[in-house]
């Protein structure tokens, strides 16, 4: 049976195929880093960014760290999702209550359509880490909602429709530091500010012995929810980020159908093992063509630069399955 992708058709996807000779189910941009460090003018780097279609081109909201080192979200704009115009300054949050806007930092968004509007989630530095929560209709006026946990907590992802009535979140319990430990929770709310009925999802593993945590929104299938995730592993030499992939059970995604063993993508470029933060392929973004099941993935490379990826789905849920752990 053909696999269903629950996705819109996107026409001017970014793609480049598969290099010849190769059998990587999935392969890297020839002309990365499509986003480098340096786009505008007080840019340290730019890295773990979201991005969707828009209105026939792309947008996205973009982790800039400044050259102050402050960490903050970024609006920009781009036709084909290779090419882009960042705004200069930071997006400014409207909040209906001054208590919300306190904040010490904000980074790794991710961008999600829902019901009518576009949500942002990040981490946001509230007191420690938490999950941050806004949304926009228009890419113009950006409204920020109650934070949804207490911290500390990181990589919160929204899913892309309600389940059973319910708006779910991944997210990673966390310390206030550089967290040697971390697993994913889903949790749900009614109205997208009361967060509850946490559920375990899945722990660390072979390759990612440390922690691991959501990247993009997740995928509807026909086969599950399809995750991309990061999981870390602590080497001789510090952490080391790489990205996997898991199929979820669609009306109990908490419960895993297959994870793959091995790792989709590690870091083994120059843009990935050297940066600010060595050793990282961080995935935030993936963009699907509904007409071909075509994927496009923006990840954080090295905490310095965007790196850009491509995959079939079809390949990769079969490889997912194929290559699932004896326990999935």
């Amino acid at each position: 049976m053909k696999l269903k992708v629950e996705a819109a058709a996107v026409p001017n996807l970014p793609w480049e195929d598969r290099p010849k000779g190769s059998a990587d189910v999935v392969w890297r941009y020839s002309k990365n880093p499509v986003i480098p460090r340096n786009l505008i003018p007080k840019s340290n780097s730019i890295f773990n960014s979201a991005v969707i279609p828009y209105q026939g081109g792309f947008v996205g909201v973009f982790r800039i760290d400044d050259t102050r080192r402050v960490m903050d979200l970024y609006f920009g704009r781009s036709q084909d999702g290779i090419n882009w115009n960042i705004e200069h300054d930071p997006i400014q949050f409207k909040c209906d209550d001054p208590e919300i806007a306190k904040f010490v930092y904000r980074y790794d968004p991710r961008l999600c359509w829902l019901d009518d509007r576009y949500y942002v989630t990040w981490c946001n530095g509230y007191h420690g880490p938490t999950i941050g929560v806004g949304y926009t209709h228009d890419f113009k006026t950006f409204h920020q909602m109650e934070n949804a946990y207490l911290p500390f907590n990181r990589n919160g992802v929204l899913f892309p429709r309600k389940v059973h009535g319910k708006y779910l979140m991944f997210s990673r319990p966390s310390d206030n530091g550089h967290t040697p430990f971390g697993d994913i929770y889903l949790s749900e709310s009614p109205d997208m500010t009361h967060w509850g009925c946490h559920r375990w999802v899945m722990g660390t593993g072979s390759w990612c012995y440390t922690k691991v945590g959501a990247g993009p929104i997740p995928i509807e299938t026909s086969e599950g929810w399809l995750l991309l995730f990061h999981g870390t592993l602590t080497s001789c030499n510090g952490y080391v980020y790489s990205m996997g992939a898991v199929l979820l059970d669609l009306e109990q995604p908490w419960k895993v159908k297959y994870r793959g063993a091995p790792y989709l993508l590690s870091p083994q470029t120059l843009y990935e093992c050297v940066g600010d933060v060595p050793n990282v392929v961080f995935p935030c973004a993936a963009i699907v063509d509904g007409a071909t099941n075509r994927m496009a993935i923006y990840y954080g490379a090295a905490d310095t630069v965007v790196g850009l990826a491509f995959a079939h789905v079809d390949e990769l849920v079969q490889w997912v399955k194929d290559n699932a752990l004896p326990s999935s």
